[in-house]
């Protein structure tokens, strides 16, 4: 029966944690680019009451073996890179990748993040930028004079400059591809690190070697659908009470026990 309770206890951890990553889910329902993850379970280690055995040639044994689990632990939180809504704004620096791929920034470290949100900006200096502040790799320059900035679909930064009848092209946007895009690492400011698990970046034009294209004047929005968390939600909120109850059952039995002469 005490092991009913701890059993019970892992129960209530995991809805806990799945719960934990829907809310996550859920505020960022409205994230440029933002990707959304669901928890995964796996069994703990069953106690062997007693082994299955061979059958003996002149009939008996054991088929099966008695084993009584211990509960459930988290395996891992996985991210989904499904590709969210496109939504038009029109704003010349907004870009959004349709297909695979991210875009590279360039950290204040030295390092790389990378990121599926195209709402750039220009800094004081013309270069183009994150929301917050980060290069976006390789650097692209914007004159302080241009009049108007296209962005291809290929990635190939244009500026209109007074004065000159043809654009002047700014530089290339690329896209940055993994083997294993689930094994970044979430840096916050809708910002991914590579890790070991990811592998290295593969940095191409858009359109090239399996690389998404770029849509200018459009966001990626995130691929977290409202309804299905809120049933995700009642879900665990269900699944947590049952497993307070077994508790509550366990500690009645506990009691009744205690109570016998």
């Amino acid at each position: 029966m005490l092991q009913s309770m701890y059993t019970a206890a892992t129960g209530m951890q995991a809805q806990q944690t799945r719960l934990d990553v829907i809310a996550n889910n859920l505020a960022n329902a409205s994230t440029t680019g933002f990707k959304g993850s669901r928890a995964d379970f796996e069994d703990l280690l069953s106690q062997t009451i007693r082994s299955a055995t061979e059958p003996l040639p002149q009939g008996g044994g054991r088929p099966e073996p008695l084993q009584v689990g211990l509960g459930v632990n988290t395996a891992a939180i996985t991210r989904s890179f499904q590709q969210g809504e496109l939504t038009a704004t029109q704003g010349p620096l907004d870009v959004a990748i349709q297909g695979q791929g991210f875009f590279r920034i360039q950290l204040a470290g030295g390092d790389y993040g990378y990121t599926r949100a195209g709402n750039f900006q220009v800094d004081t200096t013309g270069r183009l930028v994150t929301q917050t502040g980060e290069v976006v790799d390789p650097g692209i320059t914007v004159p302080q004079d241009a009049t108007s900035i296209t962005i291809q679909s290929d990635g190939t930064v244009q500026a209109q400059v007074p004065g000159r009848t043809n654009p002047s092209v700014l530089g290339i946007i690329n896209i940055a591809q993994f083997a294993n895009p689930n094994g970044l690492s979430a840096l916050g400011n809708n910002l991914f690190g590579a890790t070991a698990a990811s592998g290295d970046a593969v940095v191409t034009k858009p359109g090239q070697q399996g690389a998404g294209t770029l849509s200018q004047g459009y966001l990626e929005g995130a691929n977290v659908n409202a309804v299905t968390e809120m049933v995700n939600m009642i879900t665990t909120q269900r699944n947590y009470e049952m497993n307070s109850k077994v508790i509550e059952s366990a500690d009645e039995m506990l009691q009744r026990l205690s109570q016998l002469r």
